[in-house]
């Protein structure tokens, strides 16, 4: 017996009550098998997987008209719940057993490439996770979907996320507002993922208490991070110094993901990213996996990867024009 929670917004909550229960009791009523407990806005179920497996599928369909109609009456309910699918013959290929969650406006979360699926099943295996591709592949989207997951799901406690605050080009020193003012640009992307899947409201509660963190990598030394999933972000732009303080904060019950892209690279000329010295330290310690995504897990507008084939052709030459330029000075 396997249990799982799903968190809903107070107007979500209300309507699939509905008035002395009426909505809740008849979607309860086709799940004997199930012991389903509604408690504020969150509704706990305990049961076999395959069970869970169709209440979600019969709770995500509530949802999705509450999202396009705004209401719910029983009528509603027992239409929707009448729809049946058959979860025998949904596999992993079709998409269906990858879904993380249900974001924002019933917005479906999931892997969509294979080496983001990998990264899902390295996060069920292992408790330090480096992700590296290039831009557009899903590394931080999929890792905070799996922070928000583990906590919707009571797994962890709180969910921390932190970037090095190196400027790609930039000067933002001179930006107007105290500390966390000038800090947010370099924390947006995180912002952005965790707004597609948090409703507005609860997502304020938990900055406010602490639930969710986000700071900069300075930050981080010297605290032990408990009961947390932690994203480091961006870690190409961080020292092998950095990384090593960042990795050693890692407490009990906690998972860390570290995400990076190496072909974009802004530290110092005179500082090196710690990113690849720190993959092959590590590589042959139990318990960190090392999941590498590629051009063909892009899911941005079709000229991103076009674009990062280009780039990357360009780096080819100038590596081949170095090693020419070694060669006949060996000679």
């Amino acid at each position: 017996m396997i249990e799982r929670f799903f968190e809903l917004d107070a107007d979500q909550i209300r309507e699939i009550n509905g008035v002395n229960d009426v909505n809740i009791n008849a979607l309860v009523k086709i799940f004997p098998k199930l012991k389903i407990i509604n408690r504020g806005n969150e509704i706990k179920v305990l049961g076999e997987s395959s069970d869970i497996l169709r209440f979600e599928h019969k709770l995500n369909l509530i949802t999705k008209h509450l999202d396009r109609f705004g209401k719910l009456n029983l009528h509603d309910v027992e239409q929707l719940i009448g729809e049946e699918i058959d979860f025998s013959k949904k596999t992993k290929e079709d998409g269906f057993g990858d879904i993380l969650l249900h974001g924002r406006d019933g917005k479906v979360i999931k892997a969509r490439t294979k080496n983001q699926r990998k990264l899902v099943d390295s996060a069920a295996k292992y408790d330090m996770i480096f992700a590296v591709g290039p831009a557009g592949t899903g590394k931080t989207y999929t890792s905070v979907a799996l922070a928000v997951k583990a906590l919707k799901e009571k797994q962890i406690r709180r969910i921390i996320l932190t970037r090095p605050a190196v400027e790609a080009g930039e000067n933002l020193g001179f930006l107007p507002g105290d500390l966390r003012d000038k800090l947010d640009p370099y924390l947006q992307p995180l912002y952005d993922a965790l707004r597609d899947m948090i409703p507005t409201q609860k997502l304020l509660a938990y900055f406010e208490d602490g639930t969710i963190e986000i700071a900069p990598l300075a930050f981080m030394r010297g605290r032990t991070l408990d009961n947390a999933y932690v994203i480091l972000d961006e870690a190409q732009n961080a020292t092998q110094g950095q990384l090593k303080m960042f990795l050693t904060r890692m407490g009990m019950n906690a998972k860390f993901f570290i995400t990076g892209d190496l072909t974009q690279v802004d530290l110092p000329r005179n500082q090196t990213s710690g990113l690849i010295s720190s993959i092959n330290i590590l590589k042959n310690i139990s318990g960190i996996a090392v999941v590498k995504l590629e051009k063909c897990d892009i899911l941005r507008h079709h000229l991103v990867s076009k674009i990062v084939d280009a780039f990357e052709k360009v780096e080819d030459i100038k590596v081949e024009k170095k090693k020419d330029i070694s060669n006949t000075i060996k000679k």
